[in-house]
């Protein structure tokens, strides 16, 4: 139930393009979505009805575009890695209808201190909802 709760919670973001230039538009608080070259990304597409397997935050560091995501453990990608890491280097981002309102600068601050709990941990490959283990789509939820 939770699984599908984090689904539809991503119903209340709308698309955004997938191009190199738009990566210049990105800001921090955007959600990017790929289908992963992993083990796992099949049966997580067949779970989820999604063309999508995989997802992360994004996040401006240290001058440059980074997606904080869980894979092995929670970390930083360069957002160029991680775009190069999907299949076919496609990508899909999307932003919280009325971003501009919701996510003030406070707003922002809040997800870079919550963030901060979720760094190192490993990756739930079984799905559970704890803190313990992350999964993508609940990293991202819990941020």
């Amino acid at each position: 139930m939770k699984k599908l709760l984090v689904l539809a919670g991503f119903s209340l973001l709308y698309l955004f393009g997938c191009n190199d230039s738009f990566a210049e538009q990105l800001r921090d608080g955007d959600i990017i979505f790929q289908t992963s070259r992993s083990e796992l990304s099949i049966p997580i597409q067949k779970a989820t009805h999604s063309p999508y397997s995989h997802m992360g935050i994004i996040f401006l560091r240290n001058g440059s575009l980074h997606v904080y995501e869980a894979i092995n453990t929670v970390q930083y990608t360069p957002l160029r890695k991680w775009i190069d890491r999907g299949d076919g280097g496609h990508y899909v981002v999307k932003r919280l209808r009325e971003a501009d309102r919701i996510l003030t600068s406070q707003a922002v601050k809040r997800l870079r201190l919550a963030r901060a709990k979720f760094h190192g941990k490993p990756y739930d490959s079984y799905f559970e909802w704890s803190d313990k283990r992350i999964y993508c789509s609940e990293l991202v939820w819990k941020i």
